[in-house]
Formats: structure tokens, C-alpha cells, sequence
């Protein structure tokens, strides 16, 4: 007959309470893991160490978005309608010929027989006024402008000891004919510049296979646009969708035109990244502290702490400019600081009275959004501390960054519309994204594979896809001011 042995398994009693190896639970020991027996004693809220951390929300502040069909974006501001040289050439003693430069030729000369002119010696501070005789072409690059001075024979007086001097500024202030002389020849045509700049493809995916989608945390994860829940992949495809957002931010402040360096290529070198090659050119985008840099204006060292005479060189240097009568200034922590130990020396912590224009005069719109005003001279001002500057992750928490702020007009400026033939009015600074009837590349987004709704392959995984063509517009650089320590 046969037989069988029951299993009862290692059993050893014991006659006291005591922990032994056959009874304790271990952490981690596979079968016997203390978490596989108890519910532990878990934090369900996922703790927001770093607060909120997206950038974004600039460029909604300041600017506006609107859609282009081209790879490139032409846009002719105009030039100075005065009449106006400097760094021009004075005659030496008793003679009259100025040698006003023309940068071989890209400069035109627009001086012209019977003009009267206030020529200035910044050095000395010498002005004196006369009355333009013959004008001809110089040596290349100049144009040799004959004028007399009004009331002396000649015009040493305005260099020191008789000699040239090669920094003078030469201005038109109007013109004198005699009784039945005609107007002469000479006419000046309206002059402008143009600029440009090409839009990026800026991408970002998020990707988690079928499997992971249903997984279960213990962990309940709420993410910055509001949705909560105890799924991981719902807080990274949201932080994804985030990080994207600030991308389309970041790019357009920070982009930098290509350009090569070193006597190499740039197109050699991004042979190497893909999708890119000799032929097809990774070109980059003009990005706010690139146009600000090229064309804009520089302020390094301001300093508060010595009071409101730091900011008035500003306030010189816009009435030089636009004299655009509101500004925004996004700055960092320290310079936000320097800023309010200014205002704190004068009139109890505001410079010539309370702004709040931009914000239709309603002082709770701008405390909301940030900002607080004050007005100084003929110009109203909101500042406010710029979190890009300011992030760790960013340009922030850095020994030394070379930039600690920017001040951006307010309103739109007048540019000359090709296409429409006239004169339109845009806001200073803006976005254009390329779109057309048939796509749409403002903010493209988009889910493939086989989870999470979307059967677009045979892979089992979501995939999530963003995409942005666009680039930044920087329109009358001269009225912006960029600050450096």
C-alpha cells in the first residue's frame, strides 16, 4: 500500500514571547517584507519643496502673439528724421572743411549746400553755429563738407590748440538762401532699417508603457495646472506639458542667431546634431537679451544704494530715444532691492507720486499681478522681480549673473507693413508662430501608440508630443534697456 508524508512545515515553538528569525517580519526579505503585511505610516501628499516652480507668464505680461507663413519675419523701423553726424573730422586751424564719415558709403550724406549746422566739441563743450558752403565727395568713406561759422573767421575755437579733432558732432538746424535763389538740388529721402528673425521648432515627449499607466502609488501627486491623483505618470506627463511651456518662454529670451566662431563653421560643427548638416542650417532665433545686446541699450553697475542719480542716466538716455512714457522693468532679487533702496530715499518711498496707468489706474490690478509703480520725471514706471532670474535652475543662485534685469516699453510701435502697403502699429515686443489653414504650429499637441486612448502603432506605450514654431520680435531695440552688473 502506499503512503504519504503530510508537510507541516518548520514549525518551532516557543515557550516565551521573543523575536527569533522564524517569526520577525523583515523590511526587505522577499516573502516575509514588513511592507507586504502592514500598511505603513506614509505621507500621501507629495511635499512641494520647491513651491511653484514654472517661469512662465512673461511674455503674456508684455506681449502679444500673432501668426506668420514664412521662415523668415522682415519687419523696416525707421530712422531718425534729423540730420545729425558724429565722430566727424574738424578742419585744422584756419580752415573750413569737415570730414563727415560715411562707413563707405552705407551712410549717406544728407548735408547740403545753405543748411545751417551747430557743430559741437563734446570734449570741451565748445558749440559753434554756421552756414554750409560747398559740399563734394571725400577720400573713400567721407563726404568733405565746407562750412563758415557765423561769427568768427574761422573755426579754431573749437578744438584745443589749433589741432583736428576726429570726435565732433556735426546737426542740421535749418537752412539760408538769399532773395530769389532757388532751393538747389539737394533732397533727402526718408530712410529705414530693416531686421529680422526666423522661427525655431522648439519639441518636448513624454513616454510610459501600457503597464506603468496602470500602476498604482501610494502616493497621491498633485501637479501645478491642478490635477491630482495617485498615478505617477499623470504628474510627469503634466510636469512634461510644463517644462514645454516655460521651453517656449525661455527660448525666446535666450535665442541667439547662429554664427560661426573661431573661423569655424557653425555648419560644420551641428553637422553632428541630428537631423542637421552642411546644407541644412541650424540657424537659432534672435531671443530679448540678444536684440537688447545688438541693438539696444547697456546699463552696468546701477546702484541704488547712492540714490535716484543712477536712474536719471536712464531717463537721460530714453528722452534720447522714444521717449516712450510707460516701462515695465523685470528685475532680479537684488537689483528689485536696489530699486527699493532708491525709492526709499525719496518722497517716502516713491519717486514723483504713484503709477498705475498701465493698469487702468487701479492699484489693486497691478499689487496682484506683481508690480508696483512709481513715476519719475515725464515717465511712469512697474516693476516687478522676475522669477526666471531669480530660479536656481535658471539664471538665479549664481555668484555672479550678467544680467539683473530688463526694462521693456509699454504699448506698440509704428512699422511699415509690406504687404498692406501702410504704416501698422505692434506691440513692441511680440511672438509670431507659423500657422496657416492648413496647420497650425502655435501649440501643437499630440498622443500616439496603443495606450491611453490613442491606437496610432503596435508599441505598447503613450506617447505624448508638444511642438512650437515661433520666434520672438523685438521691435524698436533702442527703447529697451538691458541691466548688467
Amino acid at each position: 500500500m502506499g503512503s504519504i508524508a503530510p508537510v507541516f512545515g518548520a514549525i518551532v515553538p516557543s515557550q516565551v514571547q521573543q523575536t527569533l528569525q522564524s517569526n520577525y517580519l523583515a523590511f526587505d526579505g522577499g516573502a516575509n517584507d514588513f511592507a507586504q503585511q502592514y500598511l505603513p505610516e506614509i505621507y500621501e501628499q507629495e511635499v512641494e519643496r520647491y513651491g511653484n516652480r514654472t517661469l512662465g507668464g512673461f511674455l503674456r505680461m508684455v506681449g502679444a502673439e500673432m501668426p506668420m507663413t514664412s521662415d523668415q519675419v522682415i519687419w523696416s523701423e525707421q530712422n531718425r528724421l534729423h540730420i545729425a553726424y558724429t565722430g566727424v573730422t574738424g578742419p585744422g586751424a584756419g580752415l573750413a572743411v569737415f570730414n563727415v564719415p560715411t562707413n563707405a558709403g552705407t551712410i549717406q550724406n544728407a548735408i547740403a549746400p545753405n543748411d545751417t549746422i551747430v557743430v559741437m566739441n563734446p570734449a570741451t563743450g565748445v558749440t559753434i553755429k554756421g552756414i554750409v558752403g560747398v559740399v563734394a565727395a571725400g577720400g573713400g568713406v567721407t563726404t568733405n563738407v565746407t562750412a563758415f561759422p557765423f561769427t568768427l573767421a574761422n573755426w579754431d575755437t573749437l578744438f584745443q590748440g589749433g589741432a583736428a579733432t576726429t570726435n565732433l558732432k556735426i546737426f542740421v538746424y535749418g537752412s539760408l538762401f538769399a532773395k530769389g535763389w532757388d532751393s538747389g538740388t539737394f533732397s533727402v529721402e526718408p530712410q529705414f532699417t530693416q531686421f529680422s528673425n526666423q522661427p525655431i521648432i522648439i519639441k518636448d515627449r513624454y513616454a510610459i508603457n501600457g503597464s506603468d499607466m496602470a500602476q498604482i502609488g501610494w502616493v497621491e501627486v498633485a501637479t501645478e495646472d491642478g490635477t491630482s491623483g495617485y498615478l505617477w505618470y499623470l504628474k510627469s506627463e503634466s510636469e512634461t506639458r510644463l517644462r514645454f511651456d516655460d521651453y517656449l518662454e525661455m527660448a525666446m529670451v535666450e535665442g541667439e542667431l547662429a554664427s560661426g566662431a573661431g573661423g569655424v563653421s557653425f555648419a560644420a560643427q551641428q553637422a553632428l546634431v541630428p537631423g542637421f548638416s552642411a546644407t541644412i542650417t541650424a540657424h537659432g532665433s534672435e531671443g530679448l537679451f540678444a536684440a537688447v545686446t545688438a541693438r539696444g541699450n547697456i546699463f552696468s553697475g546701477f546702484a541704488g544704494a547712492t540714490g535716484i542719480s543712477d536712474f536719471d542716466q536712464v531717463l537721460k538716455n530714453l528722452d534720447t530715444q522714444g521717449a516712450i512714457e510707460e516701462n515695465m522693468l523685470f528685475l532680479n532679487r537684488d537689483m528689485d532691492l536696489e530699486f527699493d533702496n532708491m525709492l526709499s530715499q525719496v518722497s517716502a518711498g516713491v519717486a514723483g507720486g504713484v503709477a498705475y496707468g498701465l493698469f487702468e489706474n487701479s492699484q489693486d490690478m497691478a499689487l496682484n499681478l506683481g508690480f508696483s509703480g512709481f513715476r519719475r520725471g515725464s515717465y511712469d514706471f512697474y516693476k516687478t522681480s522676475w522669477k526666471y532670474l531669480n530660479d536656481a535652475s535658471t539664471r538665479g543662485a549664481v555668484a555672479v549673473n550678467n544680467i539683473d534685469g530688463v526694462l521693456i516699453p509699454a504699448g506698440t510701435s509704428t512699422v511699415y507693413d509690406q504687404i498692406l502697403g501702410t504704416n501698422i502699429r505692434r506691440p513692441f515686443l511680440h511672438v509670431r508662430y507659423r500657422a496657416s489653414q492648413a496647420d497650425d504650429r502655435r501649440y501643437k499637441n499630440w498622443i500616439t501608440g496603443t495606450a491611453g486612448g490613442a491606437y496610432t502603432s503596435e508599441v505598447d506605450e503613450m506617447v505624448v508630443n508638444w511642438l512650437s514654431e515661433r520666434c520672438l520680435i523685438t521691435q524698436a531695440a533702442n527703447n529697451f534697456v538691458l541691466f548688467q552688473n
